[in-house]
């Protein structure tokens, strides 16, 4: 969940922070590499990207001892700047976990893509207009303790009505 939720919010620290320093990461054909690696390869590629978001579901745990063997099923969304190209795209994480000095880190990780579609976000209802979150630190998320962000305060006369 640390390397999702640090993918969709472009927080590269918070990406590595779920890898060992030596783990690898086989993303796609012809992306073997560290963690590192990665990021330096797939940072780049999402200045034209407005929105990501990854649903990880689906997940089995195979423990022995301070290895664990898990595959996670996940779904993407991505949304290009400017434009209505909107992403869908399912497949598996089969990663191998180490125990190390206490905390538990991906080793190794292979992305299995198994399906992508492309679709308009005007299709997609209730998809444009929406408030759409930062890819970076300056997401609400991240504010602690979480207040009431400045640009999304209203006047009390626009507050929704009571129930």
């Amino acid at each position: 969940v640390r390397y999702t939720r640090g993918i969709d919010r472009l927080d590269e620290e918070l990406v590595l922070s779920a890898f060992h320093p030596d783990a690898i990461d086989i993303h796609a054909k012809g992306r073997y590499g560290t963690a590192r690696a990665f990021l330096d390869w797939w940072v780049p590629t999402q200045a034209q990207r407005e929105v990501a978001q990854h649903f990880v579901t689906n997940f089995t745990i195979d423990i022995d001892g301070d290895v664990a063997h898990v595959e996670s099923y996940f779904v993407t969304v991505s949304k290009t700047k400017g434009q209505d190209a909107t992403f869908l795209t399912g497949g598996r994480y089969t990663d191998r976990f180490e125990k190390r000095e206490g905390g538990w880190k991906i080793a190794l990780r292979l992305v299995h893509i198994e399906w992508t579609v492309e679709c308009q976000a005007a299709q997609l209802p209730g998809f444009v207009g929406l408030d759409v979150g930062a890819r970076s630190r300056t997401d609400p998320s991240y504010m602690r303790p979480l207040t009431i962000p400045e640009s999304l305060r209203e006047p009390p006369s626009t507050q929704l009505p009571a129930r």
